[in-house]
Formats: C-alpha cells, structure tokens, sequence
C-alpha cells in the first residue's frame, strides 16, 4: 500500500464525514416542507439515480440486471427494510426531536448490532460489550434529559411526543442494524446490492407515499433538500466510505474518523437550525463516542488474545 493511496483514503473517509455531518440539518430543513412520506419516496428515487449512474460508469449495469433476476428475494426484503423502513422512523423521530438529541442517539447503532449478533450470528458477547453498552446508553439519557434526572418523579418532564421521537430514534438503530445483519449473509456485490436495494425501494416507496400523503404539487426547494438527502445520505457518502476502506492500508486508520462526524454536526445544527446546543449534549455524546471506541478497541485486544 503506497502513501498516495492512503492519503485518498483520508480524503475519501473526510469527505464522507462532512457529508454525515450535514445530513441532520437537511433532515430538519427539508422536513418542514415535505412529510416523512413525501421525503422518504423523493430521497429515495434520487439516491436510486444516483447509484445506477455510479454503477454504469463503473461498467456493472450487466451484473446488476443479473443480481436482481438471481436475487430478487434479498433485494426486496433489503430494500423495505434500508431505505423504506429505516428513514421512515428516523425522518418520524426528527419530526419530533430536536436535531441535537436525534442525531447522536442514532449512533448508538452500533451496540444494538453487537446485541443482535448473539442470537442471529451466534457470535460471543462479552463483558466489555455490555460496559460499552451502559456507558453510550448513559449518555442518550444525559442527552434525552439534557441532565434533568427529576424525570424520575416527574413524568411530564419529556413531552409525549418527544417521548415517542426518543422510542422511534432508538427503534432505528433496531432496523439498522438488522439490516447490516442482513447484509452479513448478503451473496451479492456490496455496490450492485446497494443500487438494488434503492432500485426496488423506489416502487415500495411511492406506493407507501401513495396511501399515506400525495407525492403530487411538491414545490421545488423542497425537493431540493430531497436530492440533497438522497445524494449525501443514502447514496455518495457510502460509496465515498467504500472506497475510503478499500484505499485504507489499516481499516482503523479512517474507520475512527467517524466519530467526527457527530461533533461536526452540532456545530452545524447550532448555525443553520439555531438550535441552542447544551453543555449536556456534548456530555452525553461523548459518553456515547467514548462507549464505542472502547467497544472497538476492547474488541480487537480480545481478538488477537483469543488467537494468540
């Protein structure tokens, strides 16, 4: 591996992490002229084009016609569950939340995936897993409650639909990291699949949007933000991420650049949404980073200590 490519791969992980950093403010924006059904259908038939042009250039479109006459069944199922189900609830919990509690809750993913691997990849669960577990839950609630613990007598504390857009925010992270399960045992390419995915999703898409609301007489700065979702969020930022990992020499080197993202992004949730961000938020979110990096870290000692 020659320093030139790293330093892509640097580029690459960087670029993907401003594009991660933004989408919370787009969510918020965009939301305020389209309902979650609307954002959903149009995010989705952007991302799609996206994608299919991405995978024409790389000179794929023939696997891609095969991998979905071979493998219909994984390509539907994956695309109800990531991009339908999953920005249905998330876009329903940034409905309801401010962008500064829904935005670092969802990275708690990552733990839930761990939790999920026990009983569906039959992988081992150890003690460190469940301290990550508690410290990154710590800090949703740090952030939930902005540091307030009456809520323990006080049950008015939380408005009911914060409540709700707190159980929907942390319901994502349950179908996102299914799907990454999924993907576990996914026999396609990983780009062909990703297309597919959005591909089939748009028809899903359009019907749930169909019954739910109108996808008719939508204004043009709201479809704005629409392509803008489908463009950093759903599709550029993953490929930009792939490619960041398959130029990287050391995966770790740019997978930790990640944990940016979440700090960026208060800063701009702060100017662009005007959301007054709390001392607290920053607490609970770095009790949540801190939870993850242990995880990873406690993981890859334990790896080579079970190999040695």
């Amino acid at each position: 591996m020659n320093t030139s490519e790293q330093k892509q791969a640097y580029v690459f992980a960087l670029m993907t992490v401003f594009l991660w950093s933004t989408v919370a403010v787009a969510f918020k924006l965009t939301l305020k002229y389209l309902d979650i059904f609307q954002l959903v259908f149009y995010s989705t038939f952007f991302a799609a084009i996206i994608l299919l042009a991405f995978t024409w250039v790389e000179g794929k479109l023939t696997s891609l016609m095969l991998e979905l006459k071979r493998h219909w069944r994984i390509s539907l199922l994956s695309g109800c569950i990531n991009p339908v189900l999953y920005y249905l609830v998330l876009f329903a919990a940034y409905e309801r939340l401010p962008a500064q509690i829904a935005q670092p809750v969802n990275y708690t993913w990552a733990i839930v995936l761990t939790f999920l691997s026990i009983p569906f990849l039959k992988q081992k669960i150890h003690w460190t897993d469940f301290a990550a577990a508690l410290v990154c839950y710590m800090g949703v609630v740090v952030i939930a409650f902005q540091g307030n613990f009456t809520f323990l007598t006080q049950t008015s504390l939380l408005e009911t639909s914060q409540l709700v857009g707190l159980g929907l925010a942390i319901l994502s992270t349950f179908i996102w990291s299914s799907y990454w399960i999924l993907n576990v045992r996914d026999p396609r390419d990983a780009t062909n699949a990703l297309c597919l995915n959005f591909i089939v999703a748009v028809p899903v898409a359009l019907a749930v949007c169909l019954v739910f609301s109108d996808p008719v007489g939508v204004e043009v700065h709201a479809l704005s933000g629409a392509v803008y979702i489908g463009f950093a969020e759903m599709a550029v930022a993953f490929l930009f991420w792939s490619k960041a990992l398959k130029l990287s020499e050391n995966t770790s080197r740019v997978s930790n650049l990640i944990f940016l993202s979440p700090f960026v992004s208060l800063i701009f949730i702060q100017i662009f949404l005007g959301e007054s961000i709390h001392g607290t938020t920053y607490i609970g979110l770095c009790l949540i980073v801190a939870g993850l990096l242990f995880q990873q870290y406690s993981r890859r000692i334990l790896f080579k200590s079970e190999n040695f």
